[in-house]
């Protein structure tokens, strides 16, 4: 059985001959670059420099010989412009505070302050203000929040709304002629992350790729404005869901049937202990647009949905469903109640679960290897049965954790993943 019709079956709900596995498919389940040079060394695929396929997470790019070693199954079409609105083309040796030789894209460009941090401005352009900081000996870039003064009595949805245009033509035509190829020269399934981040996501309201964004830009502002200003929530949403549908019809005349599945939206609806706000809430502001993004691709495509959401989310998963969403994603078991064996039984008969493999805040990074592997099976066994689940870590594996245990993860997704599967040791 091939990749693409191993994933298929399972998103059909159907039992392949394994579980289907995904390393850096998308922004959300991939590897911090840093990580990622250690693993391709461990396996002898390639050591030398990775690129940086996302500037705000510092992913590194997951290569087809790294996905074959490893026994994934899924690869990501990605947009040629992404965070910080630089283009990932003509790369260029970096150095990051750990030491790690990596490729940035050719516009990556940041400046030093006082303290030691780096910042980052839109497009790397270093006369323009900066809209992200890494900390002096971090990984990651923060994003810094530019909201201008607001007169919250003359709030305009239009001036949000301009940062939502549309998939450019080159852009268009590098996902078109990149799609063609992993279609043809690869077995893989293709996830298409065409560059909408879904409604209301932080990145989406900082905005690090405008000069000077407009409106509510401060993330906590945002949320008191689903109480304070819910008209505010609900007309951009409305624009931007008209926008993404009218992106997406654009991405089927590039790629057509040539892709698997679509990232639709990364908005993180839950925290530790619960959902950032109602279910009432959701289903007021975001039901009704999420539902529109859905049925336009279920109507016109033969794709199924991704739709990432962090956190506690359980209260919520109904209402996704209702929208039409196909998948769901990261599947944080740790999270108040998101035990894997109940998400499973109450909903998997309507959703794909992409994730929840392993916690990625403790096992995977302080855990032993003998710990990842048995939280690994102990995953597979609540999630994998009848189909409906593509084994990933919850998010991205983060820096600092061992290679040991992410090689212990990938052995033990391949060793316990066999259909039927086995539920005990």
């Amino acid at each position: 059985m091939t990749s693409r019709e191993r994933v298929l079956r399972t998103l059909n709900h159907q039992e392949p001959d394994r579980v289907p596995v995904d390393l850096g498919s998308c922004g959300v389940t991939g590897i911090m670059v840093s990580v990622y040079a250690e693993l391709r060394h461990a396996l002898g695929v390639n050591d030398s420099r990775p690129r940086v396929s996302d500037l705000i997470q510092m992913l590194g790019e997951v290569e087809t010989p790294v996905l074959e070693r490893l026994g994934c199954d899924v690869i990501g079409l990605m947009p040629l412009t992404r965070t910080f609105g630089i283009t990932y083309a003509d790369w260029k040796p970096w150095r990051m505070f750990d030491g790690t030789e990596v490729l940035m894209p050719g516009q990556f460009n940041c400046r030093t302050d006082e303290s030691g941090d780096l910042l980052l401005s839109p497009r790397g352009d270093v006369t323009k203000p900066p809209s992200g900081r890494m900390p002096k000996n971090g990984y990651y870039f923060d994003l810094i929040p530019r909201q201008q003064p607001l007169d919250w009595n003359k709030l305009d949805p239009d001036e949000f709304a301009e940062q939502f245009t549309r998939l450019p033509d080159g852009e268009l035509a590098y996902l078109q002629e990149t799609g063609d190829q992993l279609y043809r020269n690869t077995d893989f399934a293709v996830l298409a992350n065409y560059g909408e981040r879904g409604l209301g996501n932080l990145p989406l309201v900082l905005a690090p790729e405008v000069d000077e964004p407009k409106g509510i830009r401060n993330f906590d502002d945002w949320l008191v404005a689903h109480i304070t200003y819910p008209w505010y929530i609900k007309e951009i949403n409305a624009r931007h869901a008209a926008r993404i549908v009218e992106n997406l019809e654009l991405l089927r005349q590039a790629v057509g049937d040539r892709i698997t599945a679509v990232y639709v939206s990364g908005t993180d609806f839950g925290t530790q202990r619960g959902e950032f706000f109602s279910p009432d809430i959701y289903r007021e502001l975001y039901l009704p647009y999420h539902k529109q993004i859905n049925d336009w691709v279920h109507a016109n495509t033969k794709w199924k949905t991704f739709l990432h959401c962090c956190g506690s989310v359980y209260r919520l998963i109904p209402h996704f469903i209702e929208a039409g969403v196909d998948i769901l994603n990261p599947v944080q078991c740790s999270a108040a109640n998101m035990e894997p064996a109940r998400l499973k039984r109450e909903f998997g008969d309507r959703l794909v679960f992409w994730g929840g493999g392993v916690d990625t805040q403790k096992t995977l990074p302080f855990g032993s290897p003998e710990d990842v592997r048995a939280e690994v099976a102990e995953r597979i066994r609540a999630l994998a049965p009848g189909g409906g689940y593509v084994f990933n870590a919850v998010h991205n594996i983060q820096a600092k954790t061992p290679v040991e245990n992410v090689l212990a993860m990938f052995a033990a997704a391949q060793a316990v993943g066999r259909y039927p599967i086995h539920l005990s040791s």
